[in-house]
């Protein structure tokens, strides 16, 4: 499948080997969930390291590390799309992140829209009856 089609289509196919890849790249990770603090919205899932998360406390804007560039990842960095960081949630086990966040750009997914805006998040996108379609304000 290309990467278009990936990000745009309506056929499933969830990489369910994303997991695998992550145990593989020799960091040691949690996962990192971004959402919106004022609407509640989930914009990204990601992997943060020792080295993203304080770089996120220093800098105050959402970081992670890239499993697929393995290289620590300032969201905005290059697009200007920033989450700044309201607070940063640590689960009863201490094993994932949740990074309260305010945007600070267009949008938060490197994906745009029918009228080329970056969407607000990652999940635009609903699965039904099999397939996927875009969520209703997200075209």
């Amino acid at each position: 499948m290309d990467h278009n089609e990936l990000e745009e289509g309506t056929q499933l196919s969830l990489d369910f080997t994303k997991l695998k890849k992550v145990a593989e790249c020799d960091e040691g990770l949690v996962p990192a969930v971004a959402q919106d603090a004022d609407t509640g919205e989930v914009l990204i899932v990601g992997y943060a390291n020792e080295l993203a998360l304080k770089t996120t406390i220093d800098q105050g804007m959402a970081t992670f590390w890239s499993t697929s560039r393995n290289e620590l990842w300032i969201k905005g960095k290059t697009s200007g799309d920033y989450l700044e960081i309201v607070e940063v949630c640590v689960n009863c086990e201490q094993n994932s992140l949740l990074y309260r966040v305010r945007p600070k750009g267009a949008g938060a997914c490197h994906t745009t829209g029918a009228d080329r805006r970056t969407r607000s998040g990652c999940y635009y996108r609903v699965l039904r009856n099999g397939s996927l379609s875009l969520r209703k304000g997200m075209e």
